[in-house]
C-alpha cells in the first residue's frame, strides 16, 4: 500500500435539520430536530406518522426536468451533497483533463437505494397507468445505478461503486474508499451515503416489525429518543452526506482544507440473525477495536464516540454493552452522542451523517448532543452528551454503525 494519510477535504450535507453543510453543523451542535409529520403522502392510516423529511428541496435544480421522472428521489439528494462537497474541496471535475477525471472515483453507500422509485413504478403498472411509468423503470430501480448518476453528473471516469450493507452502508463506503486510496487505485474519491426511503410501503413494513416510534405522532421532535427509558423505536428519515477523500500529500500540494484523517476502519458480522443483535455485543465491540488497531490508537486516545443510537430498545442496550467491551475503563469517561436523535434514521446514509457531525466536532470544538434523553435507561449508563453541544478539543474520534443482518462497522477519525 502507498504510504501517507487519507484525509477528508470536502463535506456536503442535505439533512432533515439543515440544508447545506453549515446549516447541518449549526443545527446539530444546537440540538435542533428535523423530525416532523410526514407530508410526502397521507400517513393517517399508519401507526407511525412522523419522519425526518427534507422539506423545500427542489430536485429539478440537480436533475433537469427531462430526466427527473427517470430517477429516484435519492439521486438529486446525492448530487446536491456531492456538489457541495466538491466545491468545499475546491475541485471542479468539469475543468479537469480526462486523465485526472479517470483518477476520480465514486463510492456511495445506500441501504434503500431506489426503493422509492420502484414503489412509484409498481403503483403505476398495477393501477393501469403503465404508460406514465419511466422507460428506465428497471435500470433506475437498480441500486447500483445511483453512483453512476453521480459519475455522469460530473464526468468522473474512475470506478463508480455502490456499497449496500444496510445501515452500515456509508461507513463501509468510506472504509472502502480509504483502502482504495491507500492502494492507489484513485487520486480522489467522492464518497458518503444517501437514502430516501420514506414511502408508505416501507413505513408499513417497519410498522409490522414494530421497530418504529408510534407514541409521538403529536410530538414529532420528541419521537427519536436514543438511550431513553421510554424510547419505542426509530424514526425513518432521508438525506445525503457526501465527502471528498484523497491522500494528504495531494491535498497539501493544492492547498486544500483538511477536516480530519480517516485513520482506521473495522467491520465484523455477528452471523446471528437477520434483524436482532446478539445480546453479548462482542462483534460490534470487535469492529471498533479493529478500527482502533488499524489506526494505531489506544481506547484511551479516543475523545468522542458517535453512536449508532437508533432509539430501539435492543440496539441502544447492546451498543452500550459493546462500547464497554471495546473501551474498557475508558468507556465511563468517553463522551458520545446519537445524531439520530435530531435527524432520525436515514438508513444506509446514517454512518456518513455521523461522520459529518464528528467533523464538526473537530473543526468547531463542539461535541454534538443527544436530545430527548430525559430519563436514561438504567442499562444505558454512559456519557451521551444530553441536550446541547459540549465544548471540547478532541484529537481522535470513533464513528460506530450497526446493521440488519448482524453487520457492524466503525471508523476512526483523527485530527491532522
Amino acid at each position: 500500500m502507498r504510504p501517507g494519510r487519507i484525509v477528508i477535504t470536502g463535506v456536503g450535507a442535505v439533512s432533515p435539520n439543515g440544508m447545506g453543510r453549515e446549516n447541518y453543523f449549526a443545527a446539530t451542535a444546537a440540538g435542533r430536530s428535523g423530525i416532523s409529520r410526514i407530508t410526502s403522502f397521507d400517513p393517517a392510516r399508519l401507526p407511525a406518522r412522523v419522519a425526518g423529511e427534507i422539506v423545500d428541496f427542489d430536485p429539478t435544480r440537480w436533475v433537469d426536468a427531462k430526466n427527473i421522472k427517470h430517477v429516484s428521489r435519492v439521486v438529486p439528494l446525492a448530487i446536491a451533497a456531492t456538489d457541495e462537497a466538491l466545491r468545499d474541496a475546491q475541485l471542479d471535475p468539469r475543468a479537469a483533463d480526462l486523465e485526472t477525471r479517470r483518477r476520480m472515483a465514486v463510492m456511495l453507500g445506500s441501504g434503500g437505494g431506489a426503493i422509492e422509485f420502484s414503489e412509484r413504478m409498481y403503483e403505476l403498472w398495477y393501477s393501469g397507468n403503465a404508460k406514465q411509468a419511466s422507460v428506465y423503470s428497471v435500470p433506475s430501480g437498480t441500486i447500483g445505478t445511483i453512483s453512476s448518476e453521480i459519475s455522469m453528473a460530473y464526468d468522473l471516469h474512475g470506478f463508480s461503486h455502490l456499497i449496500s450493507t444496510g445501515c452500515t452502508s456509508s461507513t463501509d463506503a468510506l472504509g472502502y474508499a480509504y483502502h482504495n486510496l491507500r492502494l492507489g487505485t484513485a487520486d480522489y474519491i467522492v464518497c458518503g451515503g444517501a437514502d430516501a426511503a420514506i414511502t408508505e410501503g416501507v413505513m408499513t413494513g417497519f410498522a409490522i416489525m414494530r421497530i418504529v416510534s408510534t407514541s409521538h405522532n403529536d410530538d414529532p421532535e420528541g419521537a427519536s429518543r436514543p438511550f431513553s427509558a421510554d424510547r419505542d423505536g426509530f424514526v425513518l428519515s432521508e438525506g445525503a452526506w457526501m465527502f471528498v477523500m484523497e491522500r494528504e500529500e495531494t491535498a497539501r500540494a493544492r492547498g486544500a482544507h483538511i477536516y480530519a484523517e480517516v485513520a482506521g476502519y473495522g467491520s465484523t458480522c455477528d452471523a446471528y440473525h437477520r434483524v436482532r443483535l446478539d445480546e453479548s455485543g462482542e462483534e460490534p465491540a470487535r469492529a471498533m477495536t479493529l478500527a482502533m488497531e488499524d489506526a494505531g490508537v489506544q481506547p484511551s486516545d479516543v475523545g468522542y464516540l458517535n453512536y449508532h443510537g437508533t432509539s430501539t430498545d435492543l440496539n441502544d442496550r447492546v451498543e452500550t454493552r459493546a462500547v464497554k467491551l471495546a473501551f474498557g475503563a475508558h468507556a465511563r469517561n468517553l463522551p458520545g452522542s446519537a445524531t439520530k436523535s435530531m435527524i432520525g434514521h436515514p438508513q444506509g446514509a446514517c454512518g456518513s451523517a455521523g461522520v459529518a457531525a464528528t467533523l464538526m466536532a473537530f473543526r468547531d470544538g463542539i461535541l454534538p448532543p443527544t436530545i430527548n434523553l430525559e430519563r436514561p435507561d438504567p442499562d444505558c449508563d454512559l456519557d451521551y452528551i444530553t441536550d446541547l453541544g459540549r465544548k471540547a478539543h478532541i484529537d481522535v474520534a470513533v464513528c460506530n454503525t450497526i446493521a440488519f443482518g448482524s453487520k457492524n462497522s466503525a471508523l476512526v477519525l483523527r485530527r491532522v
